[in-house]
């Protein structure tokens, strides 16, 4: 695996990972319980980590469009993956579909690479 497909990986699991914080945690203690609780107070607090989501999901966008470059993928597909970081958990079902076509794509390169056939 490259270092893009690797940092792709990461940064999905990162960027999930605090939308699904941000949206399933911060965002309700922020709002639903009683003003000035210690809930209250800590989904104010907590709602900190949408600054940190922003600017990943930043870094998350620029890796995923260089990935769909090099991999060929269709305008439509590209554009669900970028747009899976807005979504609470979706990223982590796209991060799989593109998991298994980035490796199908990588195994079938390793079966019709001319140099390798010659090694075997």
């Amino acid at each position: 695996m490259n270092r893009l497909f690797v940092s792709y990986r990461v940064l999905a699991y990162v960027v999930g990972v605090l939308l699904a914080f941000c949206s399933l945690v911060a965002l309700p203690l922020k709002y639903l319980p009683d003003e000035g609780t210690d809930l209250q107070r800590f989904g104010e607090d907590a709602s900190i980590m949408w600054v940190a989501h922003g600017w990943i999901f930043m870094v998350y966008v620029v890796v995923a469009f260089l990935l769909s470059r090099r991999e060929g993928w269709t305008v439509q597909f590209t554009l669900l993956v970028l747009a899976a970081g807005l979504i609470p958990l979706l990223i982590f079902f796209v991060e799989r579909v593109v998991t298994q076509k980035v490796t199908a794509a990588q195994a079938d390169d390793l079966h019709h690479d001319p140099v390798d056939q010659r090694l075997r």
